[in-house]
Formats: C-alpha cells, sequence, structure tokens
C-alpha cells in the first residue's frame, strides 16, 4: 500500500470561494496509491463546518477521521535542550503536555516552551494536536479536498466622500484569515447575500478574537477585484490574480467604485402620531442611488475631507435607495403642535372618528438653505391623510419643506383616524 500525506494549508495551489461569514476551500490532491491521509491542525479543524468535508473527483471506499499527538509528544523521552540563566543544558522531555523535564541530576521540574531549544526545526503550533483523515481509495487518482471553514471570510467597507460639488462613494474588500493556515490562492470568487450553512458554535470569525494577531502580509503581486455577476439571489466577485493569505492576516484590495445616480442631503424625522406637543432638533440624513449591487457593510461619511459619522449600509440592489441617518443636526430645531379640528361620537358619547391639524414649524441656523422631512405613522382602523386616498389599519403621513438659510417656516397636514 501507497500513501500519500497532505498538510492542509501548506505550499500547496487552493481555490477560495469566500462569503462573508465562511469560505469554501478547494484544495487539489493526489494520491499514488490506494491510501490518501490529509492532516489539519486542531484548531484549524475546530473551524471547518460538521459534515462539509468531502473529496470530488476521486471515489474513496471509507474514510477514517483520527486525532494526532502534537509534535512535541514524539519527543517525550528524548533529548531537548533548556536554556536558563544564559546557559543551554540537555534534559530530557518526560511529558509534553505539562512541559515536564528531567536534568542530568535526575530531578523533575516543569518548564516553559520558549526556554526550550531542539536539534531540528519545530512546525507552526507545536504543542497543538491535529486531526488526520485517512481516505481508502479503490485506486490511485487526483481529486478535490472540498471543506467550509468559518476561519476565513470577507466584508465590505464603504466611504462616502461628499462635498458642494457631489459626492462620490467606494469600496474597500477587508479578507481575513484567522488561523495559523496559510494558503497560497490559486481561484478566489467573493459572494454577497444570505447563504443558509450549518452552524459551528466552537467558531467565531470575528477579527477581534481573542488569541488573533491580524498582521499585514508581505508585498506581493496585487489581485484586482473583477466586476460582479448575479448567482441565483447572491453576487459573485472574482479575483483576477493568484495571491498568498497568509496566517493570522488581514488582505484588503479596492472592491467598488459606483456612480451615484442620485445623492441628497436632508434634516428629517421619524415619529408616530400622537396629540402632544412636541420640540427638538432633526437628524442628518444622507441618501443616494447607486449603479451597482451594494453587498451590506459599514459605512464612512466624509464632508470635505473630516469624518461626519459612520453606519450601516444594508443589502442594496442595483438602483436600490440608500437612506440613513448619521445622528443629530442641532442647527435645525422644531416645533411639532396639533389641534383637534372635528370629532364624530356614537351613540354612547364614544368617538369613533377624529380630525386633526398637525402643524411643523421649522427654525434653522444655517448658513444655506436645507430640505426637512417628515415621517410619522399613524394607528387606526381606517386613515385619511390629506386629501389622499382612505388606508385601512394604519397609515403614513410624509411631509417636506424647504428650511431658508438662518429662517423660519411651517407647513401643516390633516390627519383623519376613523375607528367606527
Amino acid at each position: 500500500m501507497v500513501l500519500s500525506a497532505l498538510t492542509l494549508g501548506a505550499a500547496h495551489a487552493t481555490d477560495l470561494r469566500i462569503y462573508p461569514s465562511f469560505t469554501e476551500v478547494r484544495q487539489p490532491v493526489q494520491s499514488s496509491g490506494t491510501t490518501l491521509s490529509v492532516s489539519l491542525p486542531q484548531q484549524a479543524w475546530e473551524n471547518v463546518l460538521p459534515g462539509s468535508l468531502d473529496l470530488e473527483g476521486l471515489p474513496f471506499i471509507r474514510a477514517a477521521q483520527t486525532l494526532e499527538a502534537n509534535w512535541l509528544s514524539g519527543l517525550e523521552g528524548k533529548t531537548v535542550y533548556l536554556e536558563r540563566d544564559g546557559k543551554t543544558e540537555p534534559v530530557t522531555l518526560i511529558r509534553a503536555r505539562d512541559l515536564l523535564v528531567k536534568d542530568a541530576s535526575g530531578r523533575y521540574f516543569n518548564v516553559r516552551y520558549e526556554d526550550l531549544r531542539f536539534e531540528t526545526p519545530p512546525p507552526t503550533n507545536p504543542q497543538s494536536p491535529s486531526q488526520t483523515l485517512t481516505y481508502t481509495l479503490p485506486r490511485a487518482g487526483s481529486g478535490t479536498l472540498v471543506y467550509l471553514t468559518r476561519s476565513v471570510a470577507w466584508s465590505p467597507r464603504y466611504t462616502l466622500k461628499a462635498s458642494d460639488a457631489g459626492a462620490q462613494l467606494s469600496a474597500l474588500a477587508d479578507i481575513r484569515n484567522t488561523t495559523e493556515l496559510p494558503y497560497d490562492v490559486q481561484n478566489t470568487e467573493l459572494y454577497s447575500g444570505d447563504v443558509s450553512v450549518q452552524a459551528n458554535p466552537a467558531a467565531d470569525v470575528a477579527s477581534e478574537a481573542a488569541g488573533f494577531n491580524l498582521r499585514a502580509p508581505a508585498a506581493a503581486p496585487v489581485p484586482k477585484i473583477g466586476s460582479g455577476s448575479e448567482l441565483r439571489g447572491l453576487y459573485r466577485y472574482a479575483l483576477t490574480t493568484p495571491f498568498t493569505l497568509p496566517a493570522n492576516s488581514v488582505i484588503t484590495l479596492p472592491f467598488l467604485t459606483p456612480k451615484l445616480s442620485t445623492f441628497e442631503r436632508y434634516v428629517g424625522l421619524e415619529t408616530y402620531f400622537n396629540v402632544a406637543t412636541q420640540e427638538g432638533t432633526l437628524n442628518r440624513f444622507y441618501r443616494f442611488k447607486a449603479d451597482q449591487r451594494l453587498p451590506a457593510g459599514p459605512i464612512t461619511v466624509r464632508e470635505d475631507g473630516r469624518l461626519v459619522g459612520q453606519t450601516g449600509l444594508p443589502e442594496t440592489r442595483e438602483g436600490g435607495t440608500v437612506d440613513f441617518s448619521l445622528g443629530d443636526d442641532p442647527d435645525v430645531a422644531y416645533t411639532r403642535t396639533v389641534q383637534t379640528v372635528g370629532q364624530v361620537k356614537d351613540s354612547k358619547g364614544t368617538v369613533t372618528k377624529s380630525t386633526y391639524k398637525v402643524t411643523y414649524t421649522f427654525e434653522s441656523s444655517k448658513t444655506r438653505a436645507v430640505r426637512a422631512e417628515i415621517t410619522e405613522r399613524v394607528g387606526g382602523r381606517i386613515i385619511i391623510i390629506d386629501s389622499a386616498a382612505p388606508t385601512r389599519n394604519g397609515g403614513v403621513a410624509s411631509l417636506k419643506v424647504d428650511v431658508p438659510a438662518k429662517g423660519k417656516v411651517s407647513k401643516s397636514f390633516t390627519v383623519v383616524v376613523d375607528n367606527s
């Protein structure tokens, strides 16, 4: 029997299909005999989604998974070297689990791994065990080992640069590898959209995960992200150049620079109808439409090069409206008053229908005019707003007005609530 061995994540050409919260790894494999052995460090194995590992294009009779001892365990009973007080002495490694050694005088004590020296170079994570999957094959051949992992994922982040001349939206793609496995990537596809896979509670791809020291990769040919294409509700972007994704790293690439067909700044308020008088300030809003589909991600807004806020961008179709608030605008104040202009009562004296006049007064201290937009959600069985057609089980009142620079303006609308 001839055995072929493969250590996943070593310097082998790999294809990655990277989704927002997991990645499909496609690793070419070849066996010169009837046994193929695949090894993966335990920490990396814990990020593999259960039941996702498959062998494509290479028939097998059975597969057996075993937990292998770590590299250091193989040195138990052998001589290693201990450095302390500026001197190096030979000791015998008795137990790798807690680094128990014995010196030439026969004394036993525990040491730190950092103080040990070896005659041969240790592998990455020498104290970590590994999982080995052994395939029994009917014949030699080649195929593709496929598995899903939480340890590699990607996310977009956007920057909206605005000025009096207009606005420009750009995006970067962050590709994260949160394990000790490097990937020599040949072909890469980034996917956006909602993909459901079996959850793995032991895995967490967040960049803030404890124990990960994310670092910048070494200089290499810079891959470029091509234009996207739709795939059954998902969107696919291809990287045009092979690249290396080092262990515990983040690679950031220019992603999108969509054209904005519309761009607006305005101040606004979203609230619910009530009969009480209200006062306050409005919020800063931005609204735009882009000529490309936008995956969900954080967005940073800069005005004339200065940071004015950050928020989240939802998944948005091509040409869809993006509308978001960046918080309070103290320069535009409002006062809201409600006048009851009519009521209808039933035979028991219960009010069944009411008509209200809602008035908003805006006052701005800005040096330029600004658009104000108000949205009120009204509850009731039948709702009539101004002269619009009646709606059932609630309605929405909208008000838009241009507030002059250093000025004041009022505008009203009527609301009829019919619960008869």
